[in-house]
């Protein structure tokens, strides 16, 4: 209902696509109070025995929250799971639990105020790590402590049991918990102040398809004068909360809301048609995924399969290393999610702009990451490693079709390494009697340095196939770190100089008579979809959500008139030009 006060519109982060209009709700989780004080010598044990059965008690929550999490939408299940192991493996003998421990004993204090300590040091740690997804990860790790501390601390929380039907959620800040238990049939969509892009937060409302905005700042100042129940659109696609929206305004995102609906209607539809252009050229389209989640989505939207699975996840998501069958359980999720579709698993990419806090104890931080210590070089450093993570990969390969990809190769004596390792590992888990892949799945060199990418008719004679990553193929060719604003603006992949590369490439994988793909970012962008084609690949790997636009681009293009384009693209002096000779393709189209 519409009262005197005026429309406020507040900024923030989209993180999940839609738009949603209903009533708000203000979440107030219960405010946790904590006051320091000293414990007794002889009181320390009786407190650390405290502090365990508080631990205790949240690991049974969790346990509890594990059967819920089976009655979420099938999207959203995996997602939920993954999310809670993650809660559990934090409190199971972890960092964070250790640390208390040792401060009750050490600094004589209670298990409270021991508890905010050790999580504001751990979160200090993860926020001084330049990787986003490493920082956003802080969230997961206050959520496990403050799970404890509201049992330390006897604190209810406050649930969404009683959340009227259709409300939008405006809170400031919500836990990958807290979206975890929120059911997509009452709760239309969600905002916070606090929260980013790469958090579990916002892969869970993408999981539970609610459209949310995070990072709003004020977001409860300006909702302070709103009354309960009264109108809020949150935008997902532009990253807006509206509160106390004019009429007009409302009108406008209702006819948005159908335009998303009615688009999204038309991209499922297009996702059902074959991936062929208007000469008859088939193409492959897969998926790059993280995680379990992502699997429907993939297959919703008319993955072929999977053109990259990134591990790295596993690793970056928790403070010790994931052991054989922690890896083994995740991928196997995914490989048996895709009906027997390829999934292509990417071993371990973690340096560069990648950290992982279990393996950064090990080996600091080299002078310029972007050079050191990094992907295959990390794992052939440290073969214990990498030997855990292929018997995982060559088990999850019992369960459906997979390729081993490996990432950041330069030279063909690392591809002979690897494959000693892969196929040592393999006769040890034969030995054990355990069930592998039979016979053992595909090994493909991912081209992402120009070393490899000049290179590449050696690096054909030992690989199944190749994966060209363009993203660090352009940032190493241009010597250009993206991330840093100075020149990121220098940063195009329709660099004469980067197309050449992707050109040797294609040729040697096409001479060998191996498969070669792209599943750099450019692959889900339909402005490079004719080049791509031009340029003589067949299989492109993109997020899901990319994959029906891309579909839709390719099915109107006929490949011979872009290979024409494609051979004068290569042979262009500077990156303007190419832009021009694509622009002009696209706009015929």
């Amino acid at each position: 209902m519409r009262t005197d006060r005026p429309e406020r519109v507040l900024t923030g982060l989209p993180v999940s696509a839609g738009i949603a209009i209903g009533p708000l709700h203000l979440h107030d989780p219960g405010v946790v109070s904590v006051s320091a004080y000293p414990i007794p010598a002889d009181g320390i044990e009786a407190e650390r025995a405290r502090f365990r059965r508080s631990v205790d008690a949240a690991l049974k929550q969790i346990d509890k929250l594990r059967m819920r999490a089976e009655l979420l939408p099938e999207s959203a299940q995996e997602a939920a799971v993954a999310l809670l192991e993650v809660h559990r493996q934090m409190l199971s003998g972890s960092r964070l639990v250790r640390g208390v421990d040792r401060r009750i004993a050490e600094q004589r204090v209670n298990a409270e105020a021991a508890l905010e300590t050790e999580l504001a040091a751990i979160v200090d740690s993860f926020l001084a790590i330049a990787d986003p997804t490493i920082r956003s990860r802080v969230d997961d790790v206050r959520g496990a402590g403050h799970r404890v501390l509201r049992h330390l601390t006897q604190t209810a929380y406050q649930s969404f049991a009683r959340v009227p039907n259709g409300s939008i959620i405006l809170a400031e800040e919500l836990t990958p918990a807290d979206a975890a238990l929120m059911d997509p049939a009452k709760i239309l969509g969600f905002a916070a102040a606090a929260g980013g892009v790469e958090g579990h937060t916002a892969i869970m409302a993408r999981a539970l398809h609610l459209p949310a905005v995070l990072g709003v700042r004020g977001l409860l100042d300006a909702a302070a004068g709103t009354g309960a129940g009264a109108t809020v659109i949150v935008d997902g696609v532009g990253g807006q909360v509206i509160l106390d929206p004019t009429p007009d305004t409302l009108a406008a995102y209702r006819r948005r809301r159908a335009a998303l609906a009615r688009q999204r209607r038309r991209l499922v539809a297009i996702a059902g048609l074959p991936a062929v252009t208007d000469d008859g050229v088939a193409v492959s389209l897969n998926a790059n995924i993280d995680l379990p989640a992502e699997v429907d989505e993939a297959r919703v939207l008319g993955a072929d399969g999977v053109g990259l699975l990134r591990t790295e996840i596993q690793f970056m998501n928790r403070e010790d290393l994931p052991d054989e069958d922690a890896q083994y359980e995740m991928l196997r999720a995914v490989v048996e999610g895709l009906d027997d579709r390829i999934v292509t698993i990417r071993t371990l990419d973690i340096g560069g702009d990648k950290r992982a806090p279990a393996l950064a104890a090990h080996f600091p931080e080299g002078p310029n990451p972007a050079l050191g210590l990094r992907a295959i070089r990390y794992s052939l450093k440290v073969p214990r490693l990498f030997e855990t993570q292929i018997a995982a990969i060559l088990r999850a390969g019992a369960h459906g079709s997979i390729r081993i990809l490996l990432p950041m190769l330069t030279s063909v004596g690392e591809m002979r390494q690897a494959r000693t390792i892969i196929q040592r590992t393999a006769r040890r888990l034969r030995r054990q009697g355990v069930a592998i892949a039979d016979p053992l799945p595909p090994i493909g060199a991912m081209i992402e340095t120009p070393a490899a990418a000049l290179g590449a008719d050696a690096l054909a004679e030992y690989s199944d196939f190749f994966a060209i990553g363009t993203n660090d193929l352009t940032m190493y060719t241009l010597a250009i770190d993206r991330s840093d604003e100075q020149v990121a603006s220098l940063y195009n992949p329709f660099h004469p100089a980067v197309l050449r590369l992707i050109v040797f490439a294609v040729t040697a994988a096409r001479e060998r008579g191996i498969p070669v793909s792209v599943c750099g970012e450019i692959a889900g962008d339909p402005r490079f979809t004719a080049l791509l084609l031009g340029l003589g690949l067949r299989e492109l790997s993109m997020s899901p959500g990319s994959l029906p636009r891309v579909k839709e681009r390719l099915r109107a293009i006929d490949a011979a008139e872009a290979q024409t384009m494609a051979a004068r693209a290569v042979s262009a002096h500077d990156a303007a030009h190419v832009m021009v000779l694509v622009e002009h393709f696209n706009a015929a189209l």
